[in-house]
């Protein structure tokens, strides 16, 4: 549910909107911290589901999915096409992937979404509770209403609904599912207002992780991948919350305390 505070949430403003320009530099830096990716912890071959965001398709997340099959996933996609909103069918869809993966595997699935990606991510998870290993989110806005984001035209246009109608029926958004969660967040994101990203802290269950990404590069940013990988890597019911310490302190450059005022 949406608090006051929450329906206070402007956008980011034009500045930020206008870095997004910096995400295909962000990809480019891929390769130079690929020694560090290749150090991340190896998957133990359980599915992922990779969820991509509005008005994006599959192609949007190979690299990311490329990236997590190398660590030794069962990566794939939504496989529903672009991603204009819960379109008629899409949902009914999307629910057969996750039984069938499960059932194929005979293991738990885990779920990565990128911004509107993430919420059906979510929104899954307390759907199918045991079916679900834990949920990755990358800037996705469950937390704010829908002009909270610079976005909010273009879903209206792409999926012919009323975004501020569609809020309103979908309930608890900002509920997080009944498994361990991770929201990968940018406060310079310049599309969703990151506070729009934030879940309450539970450390038996659910983290904050902050980024230096943009909101079109963070699917493809060198250290939103680190986390994700070292997310998926926690072995089933040991989940505990992202460790920032470590690498002579350069970790916590590369991820900021999500807790500063």
């Amino acid at each position: 549910m949406t608090t006051d505070a929450d329906s206070d949430l402007k956008p980011p403003h034009l500045g930020l909107l206008a870095l997004e320009l910096r995400a295909p530099w962000e990809f480019g830096s891929v390769l130079a911290a690929w020694p560090a990716l290749h150090r991340a912890p190896r998957g133990d071959g359980h599915a992922v589901m990779v969820f991509p965001g509005l008005s994006a398709g599959d192609a949007s997340t190979v690299p990311l999915r490329r990236y997590l099959a190398y660590l030794g996933y069962e990566a794939h996609g939504w496989r529903q096409g672009f991603n204009f909103g819960p379109r008629a069918g899409v949902l009914e869809s999307i629910r057969r992937e996750l039984r069938d993966a499960c059932e194929s595997s005979g293991r738990k699935v885990s779920l990565v979404g990128w911004s509107l990606g993430g919420v059906y991510a979510r929104e899954l998870a307390k759907e199918f509770e045991d079916n679900v290993r834990c949920v990755v989110t990358l800037g996705s806005p469950f937390a704010a209403p829908p002009k909270a984001t610079n976005a909010w035209r273009i879903y209206e246009l792409a999926s012919g609904r009323s975004a501020e109608e569609e809020h309103r029926r979908s309930g608890a958004l900002s509920e997080a599912p009944p498994v361990p969660t991770t929201s990968i967040y940018s406060r310079s994101d310049g599309v969703v207002a990151w506070r729009g990203s934030i879940q309450p802290p539970d450390h038996a269950r659910t983290e904050n992780i902050e980024v230096i990404a943009s909101h079109f590069g963070m699917g493809l940013n060198p250290s939103a991948w680190w986390a994700v990988a070292d997310r998926l890597a926690q072995a089933e019911g040991e989940w505990k919350p992202f460790d920032r310490s470590g690498l002579l302190g350069i970790k916590a450059l590369i991820y900021p305390d999500p807790h500063r005022a």
